[in-house]
């Protein structure tokens, strides 16, 4: 299991940052919802401590795995729902998110239980109600989201009789999801249609885009390949990833053969909706961004791997050569795991360290850290964050700089130091021991 001891990284500091009364917020772009935030409010309520913040949302996330898939146990069984779990958590990228203060895999296990629902819905009135709170969940985790799993939702329920009953919830929940998004948007961004413009800009533009050999040079790391350099993965660490397109396969046909359509093909149906943005949409890539898409298609495979271990000539030999493969598989996962966690405790120690570095300098809550990292770092260090260009653009150098004579103020900058921001060309450079990153403050 990944490192509980690892301080919270880019994105989650933002997230965490929204809801914590001991740090200033970070800014917080058109793009995200403000889902997570809303997860973790409790908790950071009463505590900043990064070990304690991960221990919790790692047991968390494992009671909501065992909820989310229990609901699929009347429609697949317990051996196939337990099996579906498995390769679920199985995945390195799954293990390392659940300690995590992100959306994606709350949004994994949202459409999961919202896809159950749904089925479910014709022969069990309650369930069109935990449908739409399901639905609004993963709305308010991810608004875009939320339209991709709803959209297949919608056009079932319309089309099929049988599953019209549930139109009214797959109709309600996003909408009841999106209350938040919306109204934040005529506050903050002029509408939205104005904030989804600015989100489309912030993402690289929201267009066709062929995606996939991105996808796949992430797939085992780095957490966020924007831009992505890499060379990707050896082939043999990606075999997993060409298979389950087979094995879907499989587990269509051998649904239709023996009647049980709807419950393989809606899945399926539901996870191409939620995978196509990342896959043909956009520039870039992170491991994490499929994870809904994964958690959706374990369940026909694992109900395909039941099957046909079940009706196998040798069951013996059919769950040794099963269990062989999953071993194999979670070897690599795991191998992956160790790589990805050490390197992700590396990049948070960079930014206590750079954090503390920061205090040595003089900066004491209230305080401003601007330039690149300065979201992480500022978050580290108890200071507010400000940028004057980039995605995160927050204020203007006229603002920062009166801010800068106001409180403690920093302008960081990576190794080597650079040219200095042009709005502090005045202030005084440092070089930062712990990390050897230049960074500039006003004179005192």
């Amino acid at each position: 299991m990944p490192r509980t001891s690892v301080g919270l990284l880019w994105d989650e500091s933002v997230y965490a940052s929204q809801v914590d009364p001991r740090h200033p917020a970070a800014f917080f772009s058109a793009p995200r919802s403000r889902g997570v935030s809303v997860l973790v409010a409790p908790l950071v309520a009463v505590t900043d401590s990064a070990a304690v913040i991960r221990t919790v949302l790692a047991l968390a996330s494992a009671a909501a795995l065992y909820a989310v898939f229990r609901v699929w146990r009347p429609l697949l069984g317990h051996r196939a729902t337990a099996c579906a779990a498995l390769f679920l958590a199985g995945l390195w990228i799954t293990q390392i998110s659940g300690s995590q203060v992100m959306p994606n895999l709350w949004v994994a296990y949202g459409a999961v239980a919202a896809v159950g629902w749904f089925l479910r819905a014709p022969g069990e009135p309650r369930a069109r109600w935990w449908l739409a709170a399901a639905l609004a969940a993963v709305t308010l985790l991810r608004l875009p989201e939320g339209g991709w799993l709803a959209l297949p939702l919608l056009v079932a329920a319309a089309t099929v009789p049988a599953w019209r009953c549930a139109l009214p919830a797959v109709l309600a929940g996003p909408a009841l999801g999106a209350v938040q998004w919306v109204v934040e948007a005529y506050v903050r961004f002029g509408g939205v249609p104005e904030r989804l413009r600015t989100a489309g800009a912030t993402e690289g533009g929201m267009h066709p885009h062929w995606n996939v050999g991105t996808v796949l040079r992430s797939l085992n790391g780095p957490l966020l390949c924007r831009p992505c350099g890499t060379d990707g993965p050896h082939p043999l660490m990606t075999l997993w990833w060409w298979a389950l397109p087979l094995l879907t396969a499989a587990a269509l046909v051998t649904a239709r053969r023996h009647r049980r359509t709807a419950t393989a093909l809606l899945p399926v149906v539901c996870a191409a909706s939620l995978a196509l943005s990342y896959l043909f949409l956009i520039g870039f890539s992170a491991p994490r961004f499929l994870l809904p898409a994964y958690a959706l298609l374990s369940l026909p495979v694992a109900a395909w791997v039941v099957h046909t271990v079940g009706h196998a000539r040798s069951r013996v030999r059919a769950a040794t050569v099963v269990a062989a493969l999953t071993a194999a598989h979670l070897g690599v996962q795991t191998a992956v795991l160790v790589h990805s966690t050490a390197s992700t405790a590396a990049t948070a120690r960079v930014y206590q360290r750079a954090a503390a570095d920061l205090r040595e300098l003089g900066l004491r809550p209230p305080c401003l850290v601007t330039g690149p990292r300065a979201l992480p770092v500022g978050y580290a260090a108890g200071c507010a964050s400000a940028q004057v260009a980039g995605n995160n653009r927050s204020t203007t150098a006229a603002e920062l700089r009166r801010r800068a004579a106001r409180v403690p103020a920093a302008a960081l900058a990576g190794r080597g130091g650079g040219t200095a921001p042009h709005f502090a060309r005045d202030w005084v450079r440092h070089t930062m021991p712990r990390t050897g990153w230049t960074v500039t403050s006003p004179r005192r």
